[in-house]
């Protein structure tokens, strides 16, 4: 289960750190949707690389300060030795030779390139041909190296290149083609990555105030992938509002109705708000997706009481009879839907991927079928004005009398003093 995972990833959390400590290393389950690696990731991005890397540095101090951070690291290494050669065009020219002609003489000799494959049971591997240690790591030997040209006859690679070593990054990560670096972070146990990139990002949006022109903090990892998820949804939504609209419209025919029946909808929050705080799950794109399903099923509890006060209003029957009585026919059929679509919801409630989704629908579903059979009736008192009926007659639920029990007595006479006694024939 959870618990057994969590206790596998704290032992091999502690014999790494024992056994590698100059080693980044990170222990984490599989993921559930688009990968996106470490909890929490800023990108740093600017037009010069040895500037960035440096802010990213600074960056990564102010991340390591905070509480639930576990440790970080880079996307970048260490800068380390490079051989570059530095062509003389002129004379290369003269000689008949071109840049690639040199660079891929330089890259044989040092790297090393595939000339055949064998085959090993059933992997074919690749045969690497370049120069001995003592070459490769020798600069003098790389200048000496001799390069052919077109009538046969070789020069030393001196004639037509300067070669040496510097210092420089194996590899640059660049994004709208400008250098790149990547903050990563590891939470502690308990912590959500989305939480703290939060708290952090507000940190981060003060420091990014003190850059340089051209140089900027970016949101990265799960933050800036839930933020695209969410933004595909939020883009479809006012259409689906608008169709919602048109359809309450046709079957309400009544803007007060349809104003009544939206009205309830926004009450779901509250439960959604208590059924993920309860459960610990995060405000993401799958709870945004339970959110979205639950104001469906909101409104429809919301249209089923509307149109039964509708069914109620009968000739001899008051509005706040109506009223009471549609509440009192459609409160077990609410009751009983909601119940069965939270029951539904339970078996993937503790999922990891889809528990923010159930969650969600069942917190704002239990909240809001309450709201709907209380909330909403008060709602439609005060907004037609109604008010309780205190008088005797049939149809009133506040006397205790149906129409059945009155008939039942035809000797009584009536209060206005009538004869309704049938005539004798």
């Amino acid at each position: 289960g959870d618990k057994e995972r969590e206790r596998v990833i704290a032992r091999l959390n502690e014999r790494l750190a024992r056994e590698f400590p100059e080693a980044v290393c990170r222990v984490s389950t599989l993921e559930l949707g688009p990968p996106v690696g470490w909890p929490v990731q800023f990108r740093m991005t600017g037009p010069d690389a040895d500037k960035v890397q440096a802010f990213a540095r600074k960056a990564a101090d102010i991340v390591r300060r905070d509480p639930d951070i576990a440790q970080t690291c880079f996307d970048w290494g260490e800068k380390q030795r490079k051989l570059v050669l530095k062509i003389r065009q002129e004379e290369a020219r003269r000689l008949g030779l071109s840049s690639s002609a040199a660079a891929q003489l330089a890259y044989a000799a040092v790297t090393g390139v595939s000339v055949t494959k064998v085959r090993d049971d059933i992997y074919l591997v690749d045969v690497i041909f370049r120069a001995d240690k003592e070459t490769r790591t020798s600069i003098e030997a790389v200048r000496n190296l001799d390069i052919q040209l077109k009538d046969g006859a070789s020069v030393p690679m001196s004639v037509i290149a300067d070669a040496a070593y510097v210092q420089d990054y194996p590899l640059v990560w660049s994004r709208d083609r400008r250098p790149t670096v990547t903050i990563k972070s590891q939470v502690l146990p308990g912590v959500l990555g989305e939480v703290a990139a939060a708290r952090i990002g507000k940190k981060l949006a003060d420091y990014a105030g003190t850059l340089p022109q051209g140089y900027r903090i970016d949101p990265a990892g799960s933050t800036e992938e839930s933020a695209k998820s969410s933004a595909s949804v939020m883009a479809t939504i006012p259409y689906m509002i608008m169709l919602m609209l048109v359809v309450l419209m046709i079957q309400l025919q009544d803007f007060r109705h349809l104003f009544l029946v939206v009205v309830v909808a926004p009450a779901g929050l509250i439960g959604v708000v208590l059924g993920l705080g309860i459960s610990g799950n995060p405000m993401g794109f799958v709870a945004l997706l339970g959110i979205v399903a639950l104001i469906g099923m909101i409104i429809r509890n919301s249209v089923i009481l509307v149109h039964q006060i509708g069914v109620e209003k009968k000739p001899g029957v008051s509005e706040w009879d109506a009223l009471v009585e549609a509440a009192t026919v459609r409160c077990r059929p609410i009751m009983l839907t909601a119940v069965a679509a939270i029951l539904g919801m339970l078996p993937i409630a503790p999922t990891v991927f889809w528990g923010p989704m159930a969650n969600a629908i069942m917190g704002g579903l239990a909240v809001a079928t309450v709201l709907t059979l209380l909330f909403l009736p008060a709602l439609y008192v005060w907004w037609f004005g109604l008010k309780e009926d205190h008088g005797e007659g049939p149809g009133n639920s506040c006397s205790g009398e149906t129409a059945a029990e009155a008939a039942s007595r035809p000797d009584e006479a009536p209060a206005d003093g009538t004869d309704r006694s049938l005539p004798e024939i």
